[in-house]
């Protein structure tokens, strides 16, 4: 139901004269909308600081694309975190209609539910495109969407970070014992997990974490990648960087509509709006593709050490996760999600290191060589 919603509000859009060719301007030939529906203004609040202009720019995106396809009639402000509610009270807002939308992860949120974690990404879960391929083809945003239900809150797809990297340390993890009485910025159940393995956790917003660092608040911190971390400044303020980001092998972005807001709207601005969210999940991932590479080679070509997490680190990691992922399954909800979501990962997972992985390893390992390109 969910994917036939997506198409039917995708032909709208186009209809109403969106052509789905980028997330640029668009030739505006024709008005998006008729001139006789309302004026609306509404208001976005995200969880992420302006200066982040990949995972922030992603609601900018929507937002400016939402006015191109009303014809300025309607329109979205994104505001940044801190600015109308801080970074993790943007679902509450949304909830209360404090705010008509937010761009957050559902991971802030596992205080409220703990299944909440799969709208964004779980330890050893979904890659990006997995992802996207289980809540828009595997009836992943119908089982998530019973879940903001009881919110008020309609969530869409908001951008991928892809994977992510194991984050900046300012000692050097040779084994497991090295984690213990550790601090560490870190988010979601893979906080959990390190939680289970000895680490001090935090969540800390993103706009925060570089003081915390350079004041040795925090020993350790993960954000997103080499792009937004380079931004960040985390490559002046700690010596080693990890891999792999095992906590967020696809970290999704979401926007949080409220229920009644979202009823309210004309059709139309329903189906500009769901057009102009699918967009912007495209935007984000195929940005953050684009800028990590060069961000990656500037930060090994200066004096930070690139590391990869011993195994004995890998495999406690690995159980931890599966004993947490269990132990929620006493709850119904978690337990439908979990299904769900490892049913899609078994299989895609087959296919895609069957198809791909011996591939990409095979291309690499000439790459090393020096016998090929």
């Amino acid at each position: 139901m969910e994917r036939r919603r997506f198409i039917r509000s995708a032909a709208l859009g186009t209809a109403a004269g969106a052509v789905l060719t980028g997330c640029g301007p668009q030739s505006s030939d024709a008005p998006a909308v008729q001139t006789d529906t309302p004026m609306l203004r509404w208001r976005l609040a995200s969880s992420f600081a302006r200066s982040l202009d990949t995972i922030y720019g992603a609601a900018e995106v929507m937002s400016n694309r939402v006015s191109q396809l009303t014809n300025g009639r309607f329109t979205i402000r994104v505001y940044p975190a801190g600015e109308i509610v801080p970074a993790f009270e943007v679902l509450e807002s949304v909830q209360k209609g404090t705010v008509q939308m937010g761009h957050s992860a559902g991971y802030y949120y596992i205080g409220k539910n703990l299944a909440f974690a799969f709208e964004t990404t779980v330890p050893f879960g979904l890659n990006a495109r997995q992802f996207n391929s289980w809540v828009y083809e595997g009836g992943g945003l119908a089982i998530l969407r019973e879940l903001f239900a009881d919110y008020g809150v309609l969530n869409y797809p908001g951008g991928n970070t892809g994977a992510q990297m194991g984050g900046w340390f300012n000692r050097e993890i040779n084994s497991l014992l090295d984690l213990r009485g550790l601090s560490m910025r870190i988010p979601g159940l893979g906080g959990r997990v390190m939680d289970r393995l000895g680490v001090t956790v935090q969540q800390i917003p993103g706009g925060e974490i570089y003081p915390a660092l350079e004041r040795g608040a925090i020993d350790a911190a993960e954000w997103v990648g080499p792009y937004d971390d380079e931004k960040l400044g985390f490559n002046q303020v700690a010596n080693y960087y990890y891999s792999p980001g095992w906590w967020e092998p696809g970290a999704n972005l979401s926007f949080f509509v409220n229920q009644q807001a979202m009823q309210e709207l004309p059709p139309a601005y329903q189906a500009a709006l769901e057009v102009a969210m699918a967009e912007a999940n495209q935007y984000m991932l195929a940005r953050y593709d684009a800028l990590n590479p060069p961000a990656f080679q500037r930060i090994l070509d200066s004096n930070i050490e690139l590391r990869v997490f011993p195994r004995d680190v890998m495999d406690a990691a690995y159980s931890a996760s599966e004993e947490l992922l269990q132990e929620g399954r006493t709850d119904p909800a978690f337990a439908r999600v979990h299904d769900s979501f490892l049913a899609w990962r078994r299989d895609s997972d087959d296919w895609i290191h069957t198809a791909e992985y011996a591939l990409f390893s095979y291309m690499h390992v000439r790459r090393e060589e020096g016998t090929g390109t």
